[in-house]
């Protein structure tokens, strides 16, 4: 999975079709990102001595990853990732549609490092 904490997505499927926000957690194991402002429930509480009123609570529920689609930087429309090899031998993950750099995924390795 590509996506990472703060990076900007795009909602593809379900109720919050469209939508735009910023991913605040990543659950890797189940494949699901946590994003501001999508899939909103309420959580009912019950009076205690913390929140004496009770009353709801409304917070953000994980939607699936394949849900959701990176923000190309370059031209801000949606777009699929890949990653590629550098000529100094570094990792970088970019946009399909436009080529623009994503963000830099490891430092140069010699042993990926185009030969001249």
């Amino acid at each position: 999975m590509n996506i990472r904490k703060d990076d900007i997505v795009i909602i593809l499927a379900g109720d919050d079709k469209g939508k735009r926000g910023k991913v605040l957690r990543v659950v890797r194991s189940e494949g699901k990102i946590v994003v501001e402002g999508v899939n909103r429930v309420y959580k009912h509480l019950k009076p205690s001595r913390r929140n004496p009123q009770g009353g709801r609570l409304s917070k953000e529920m994980a939607i699936d990853a394949s849900n959701a689609a990176m923000i190309d930087p370059s031209t801000n429309t949606p777009t699929r990732v890949g990653v590629r090899y550098l000529d100094d031998g570094s990792k970088e993950l970019y946009a399909k549609k436009s080529g623009a750099r994503i963000r830099v995924l490891s430092k140069p390795n010699p042993k990926y490092a185009k030969k001249s």
